[in-house]
């Protein structure tokens, strides 16, 4: 008989109980409590933190003197859903064109907010080209590269007070590629003086935690609000940025932004973003996310923003495009309809999203599942808003669809796929227009500008 008896790695039991009077709750810790900072542009305002959703960001790689290709590149970035768009402003050549950008933006009625990224000279380009600081909506500091020795605070404050002058909040972020030099060689001579030094690693994380906090409460003392700054502490180890998160979150209310500095390219920058944003979200901790994917030749950069979304949508944290559920396939589905046909589904609710956004509310919230076989099926199918169960493997070439868990009609023949996408149209305008047309909104946060 087998034992119900548990183990710890040392051989001693845990738990012997096979069930519990107590129930099993399921869900994330509540969110960790910040300082809201507001983000707007014009009428639209972006909040970040104070119990707002969290937030997708995501960045451009044009370059920013490029003033056509970098607006086209954040309209495909906003269409795709981030709700904050970074830019890098490194040359007087780029500072120049931010205005342009703006402008380009606002005439397509793209009113998504703009974060100024500065290194080096930032001081300089925002004191030298005043209608960039004006265009941007944030700026993003970094402590490490605001300059070397006595002009370091110097020129720090240079920026703080551009954006108090603006009225523009910050993220200061600190990064362990680009970090305070001077400061962590003053806590490396610190460690060697404990009776017990720390390891390397421990010091470093310390240092980014320190500069990050240190920065913060000098932006603060120099006039800008706590309700002001954004923080953030970027490495490319998952477990170091858990660590240093869960450290910096215990520290300060100041909003988070989360993400690995270098996540990589492809299913390895993939699943190294959700596995250390999963776990920091899943613990409450974090305000906004951007998932630093490097895209694959020639490939979109909207592969970031949908990254992000469905980290935060898998997580049950936020909803922004109906999801496909579909099961991977074996034996008994060597067919590849139903692999084909989720793949177009899918493709084909994301591609509708910019209008059903608007025309159909909570339809972010809609599960569609397209199975493969009678084994799971038909249950799966009807636990979605509108599931189909094709024929697996010598079964009966019928395919039953099922709404809100009843059977309505079952397809057959070479178009199931165009017309069970007729299906979904169907239920999409019924569903949801109804709602829209009544004046009832959708109580999940989306990726609007609120």
């Amino acid at each position: 008989m087998q034992s119900n008896i548990l183990f710890e790695s040392g051989g001693a039991p845990v738990a012997s109980r096979v069930a519990s009077d107590e129930p099993v709750f399921g869900g994330s810790a509540p969110r960790r409590r910040t300082h809201a900072v507001t983000v707007r542009w014009q009428g639209h305002t972006v909040t970040i933190g104070g119990g707002a959703p969290v937030r997708v960001q995501s960045m451009t790689n044009t370059d920013t003197a490029d003033p056509i290709g970098t607006a086209i590149q954040i309209k495909e970035l906003a269409q795709a859903g981030s709700e904050l768009v970074r830019i890098t402003v490194n040359t007087p050549e780029a500072a120049a064109a931010v205005p342009a950008i703006r402008e380009q933006l606002d005439r397509m009625g793209v009113n998504v907010p703009l974060v100024g990224d500065f290194h080096y000279n930032g001081h300089l380009l925002l004191r030298d080209y005043p209608d960039c600081a004006q265009a941007l909506s944030k700026y993003r500091i970094n402590p490490g590269n605001v300059g070397q020795g006595a002009k370091r605070g110097t020129q720090f404050a240079q920026m703080i007070e551009a954006a108090i002058r603006h009225d523009k909040p910050v993220r200061i972020g600190v990064n362990w590629g680009s970090l305070d030099q001077d400061l962590l060689a003053r806590m490396m001579d610190e460690n060697a003086q404990r009776a017990t030094p720390w390891d390397a690693q421990s010091v470093m994380y310390e240092a980014l935690i320190q500069s990050a906090i240190g920065s913060a409460e000098r932006a603060v003392e120099l006039g800008l609000g706590r309700d002001r700054i954004v923080l953030s502490c970027k490495v490319s180890g998952v477990q170091d940025l858990i660590a240093v998160y869960q450290a910096l979150s215990l520290r300060c209310g100041f909003a988070l932004h989360l993400g690995l500095t270098e996540a990589g390219m492809g299913s390895k920058g993939i699943v190294a973003s959700s596995a250390a944003l999963s776990v920091l979200l899943q613990q409450g901790i974090g305000d906004t996310i951007r998932v630093s994917l490097t895209p694959e030749p020639g490939a979109s950069r909207t592969g970031e923003v949908v990254v992000a979304q469905e980290i935060l949508q898998t997580m049950g944290l936020r909803s922004f495009t109906p999801m496909v559920i579909a099961c991977p396939g074996c034996g008994r589905t060597t067919s590849t309809v139903f692999q084909e046909l989720a793949s177009r589904i899918q493709d084909y609710l994301r591609a509708q999203m910019p209008v059903w956004r608007k025309q159909y509310p909570g339809v972010e919230t809609m599960n569609v599942a397209v199975m493969g076989c009678i084994v799971n099926g038909p249950g799966e199918s009807k636990h979605a808003n509108i599931g189909i169960s094709l024929p697996g493997t010598g079964e009966n070439p019928a395919a039953p669809v099922f709404i809100d868990g009843v059977k309505t009609t079952t397809l057959r023949g070479a178009r199931i796929a165009e017309e069970f996408q007729d299906i979904v149209n169907d239920y999409v305008q019924r569903t949801y227009g109804t709602t829209a047309a009544s004046g009832v909104r959708s109580t999940v946060p989306s990726p609007d500008y609120h």
